[in-house]
């Protein structure tokens, strides 16, 4: 049976995304709460019967991304699959938020991504397969003047995902950058974000992104946009000149 590794694999898209794949996959969990871990750990392999291995690890910092990259180096042990889910959002204006949360969040957001994708694409090239699916935002494609870090963050995901899925067409690896809007997950809370401005047709149910996120990944895709709505606003947002767009980001305050 393949095995994935999921990070940030105790809460929201994460544990979704553990859940799915437990179906298919052994698993590796990675997130920061061992408890947690470990009540995850006992679900999923006596549900489905497979091996679920978990890894503690804070992956914005040097040591956590250095455990969980060693792991992705192992090759008794290889990963089929690589989740990059772990991430954060501040959802503070840019110079109201603390410096150390701002560089957390790149650390998270960007670093750790960087780190365990280079960790994971030497093995799986060399054994001519595999993917690696990194959790964007819609947020990629917008100015957003009220969440600028997250925004530039996720870019960055989305643009290394596209770039190196390029560098990787024919090798037998793939690389996926799932990009949802508005989802019901713990994110918002933990961020203690008001997001009562948001209108209840813009939530995505997390089964949802994750079902089509995989199914995009299995497909090869470099970009999956979940949802017919924000596949429309995605496309609007690639499609307008950046003054127009900047003008719309602008009077949504967002």
């Amino acid at each position: 049976m393949p095995t994935a590794l999921v990070t940030g694999a105790t809460a929201g898209l994460g544990a979704e995304f553990a859940r799915q794949l437990a179906s298919t996959h052994d698993l590796v969990l990675v997130a920061r709460d061992t408890t947690r871990l470990e009540a995850t750990r006992g679900t999923l392999s006596t549900k489905h019967g497979i091996d679920v291995e978990v890894l503690a690890a804070d992956l914005a910092t040097d040591a956590g991304c250095a455990a969980v990259a060693a792991r992705l180096q192992d090759s008794s042990r290889p990963i089929d699959l690589l989740v990059n889910n772990a991430g954060i959002g501040t959802y503070q204006l840019f110079g109201t938020a603390d410096l150390a949360k701002e560089e957390q969040q790149l650390d998270l957001n960007v670093r750790a991504v960087l780190r365990l994708s280079h960790a994971a694409v030497p093995g799986m090239t060399a054994r001519g397969r595999g993917r690696i699916l990194n959790v964007s935002s819609v947020s990629a494609f917008v100015p957003r003047g009220g969440n600028a870090t997250y925004a530039a963050s996720k870019a960055w995901v989305t643009m290394f995902s596209e770039a190196l899925a390029i560098q990787l067409d024919g090798t037998g690896v793939t690389v996926t950058a799932v990009c949802p809007g508005f989802t019901h997950t713990e994110f918002h809370e933990r961020a203690a974000a008001d997001m009562s401005h948001v209108p209840d047709r813009m939530w995505l149910d997390a089964a949802d992104v994750v079902r089509e996120g995989l199914a995009d990944t299995l497909a090869g895709k470099p970009v999956s946009v979940p949802s017919r709505q924000y596949k429309a606003l995605v496309g609007a947002a690639r499609t307008l000149p950046r003054p127009v767009l900047r003008a719309v980001m602008k009077r949504r305050g967002m």
